[in-house]
């Protein structure tokens, strides 16, 4: 199937493997917006989390800002 817009690249062995998507025409679709979403939380998955409290800490302390607000 075609799309305007859409271009797939093959691989040696000619599977579909490489999207590219013209951004001026799809950049503003939530669907892209979802999917390029989706990419960036399987890529960060491993990363390690932080309780908010700990950051909000933190952060405070590095801007000498107040701790009670």
């Amino acid at each position: 199937m075609e799309l305007a817009g859409i271009k797939y690249t093959k691989d040696a062995d000619g599977r579909n493997r490489y999207l590219q998507i013209d951004l001026d025409r799809y950049g503003e679709n939530q669907l892209l917006d979802d999917f390029l979403d989706m990419l960036d939380i399987e890529a960060r998955k491993d990363e390690p989390t932080y309780p908010l409290e700990e950051v909000v800490a933190r952060e405070n302390k590095r801007r000498s800002l107040a701790t009670n607000v």
